[in-house]
């Protein structure tokens, strides 16, 4: 599966969806730009983004409202280790109130990896990070067995961005 990604104003984004018929679409909105989100098994009519190759998947992206992509840029080097470590995730947070989708994806052309997670809304995404299943999934977090402490795996910090689901009847 493929995944696309590319970022612009709301409206130009928009115009974009209009004119694709293939695959998952999600338009959201940031603080001061907006994303097209594409999945699909064709190739994307995007002039320019970023392509992804979907390692992991669970869930509808059309159930998402609220958006977290942890951006995490990972050396070529560590990416056998990376992948495998969300490979082996414990997968407990399919099972958390709100919770819409999850895609591990694979970048193509550039280092970065996005687990993107999908939630009916803020509150349930809050929820998750307060929960015992959340402290289960990242336990090993900060700790010599954890993939955050081996450095020649991660050649910069990772950094999250977030988003909402850009309605029809909302305007700029």
């Amino acid at each position: 599966m493929n995944f696309y990604m590319t970022f612009g104003t709301a409206g130009f984004l928009e115009d974009l969806r209009e004119g694709i018929h293939d695959g998952e679409l999600l338009l959201m909105h940031g603080e001061d730009n907006a994303v097209l989100m594409h999945e699909t098994t064709e190739q994307s009519s995007f002039n320019s983004g970023n392509k992804y190759e979907v390692l992991d998947a669970s869930g509808e992206l059309s159930k998402g409202k609220f958006a977290v992509l942890n951006n995490i840029p990972v050396t070529d080097e560590g990416r056998p280790v990376f992948e495998y470590r969300f490979n082996q995730r414990a997968r407990l947070i399919e099972d958390e109130a709100g919770f819409a989708a999850i895609r591990v994806l694979r970048p193509v052309g550039s280092d970065t990896y996005v687990i993107l997670t999908l939630w009916e809304d803020v509150k349930y995404f809050t929820q998750w990070q307060e929960s015992k299943a959340y402290d289960k999934a990242h336990e090993k977090r900060g700790s010599s067995e954890g993939i955050d402490q081996k450095q020649q795996v991660f050649p910069r910090p990772s950094y999250v961005t977030t988003y909402h689901v850009q309605m029809p009847y909302e305007t700029e």
